[in-house]
């Protein structure tokens, strides 16, 4: 199975395996999504972002 053979299944292996290089970014973008302060949380559910300045 050549690199341009990788299925779906591949990929997350890959982001679930502690010891590959694609797994710390995958934690850092979950938990980016699931931060409110952060921009990605908005864009994750389909909402603009607030800015909390605005009366």
């Amino acid at each position: 199975m050549g690199k341009g053979n990788r299925s779906s299944n591949d990929d997350r292996s890959d982001s679930k395996n502690p010891n590959n290089p694609g797994h710390q970014a995958s934690e850092d973008n979950r938990a980016d999504q699931l931060n409110p302060d952060h921009e990605a949380y908005q864009a994750s559910r389909g909402e603009e972002e607030d800015d909390e300045d605005e009366e």
